[in-house]
């Protein structure tokens, strides 16, 4: 409604020539801010998911020889380590085994 109200004004009000550039000049702007928030909505792909998890960082919350719990981005999760890893050492997350982290000690 008050697009229409707009290119009304633009034509009755402004001078014979000025209310079409007006309104031109609207709609290239109008057309190179959608494309531009299509652009910016595109440029990368949405991660979520258990999935999202593999190649994340975190931390050992406990022991895990072979399994305990790891801290990945503010949550707590089950994980097995094959090959051991100590409480507090910083962990890479490999795979994903159901709900338990397949992960290794970060080098």
């Amino acid at each position: 409604m008050l697009l229409l109200i707009g290119i009304l004004l633009a034509v009755f009000v402004l001078p014979s020539p000025w209310g079409l550039v007006a309104i031109a000049i609207g709609a290239i702007l109008d057309i190179a801010e959608t494309g531009l928030f299509i652009w910016w909505s595109k440029r990368r792909k949405a991660s979520v998911g258990v999935d999202a998890l593999v190649g994340k960082t975190g931390v050992a919350v406990g022991e895990l020889w072979p399994e305990g719990q790891v801290k990945v981005g503010g949550e707590i999760w089950k994980a097995r380590c094959d090959g051991g890893c100590d409480a507090g050492q910083a962990i890479v997350v490999r795979a994903i085994d159901g709900l338990t982290l397949e992960v290794e000690p970060a080098t």
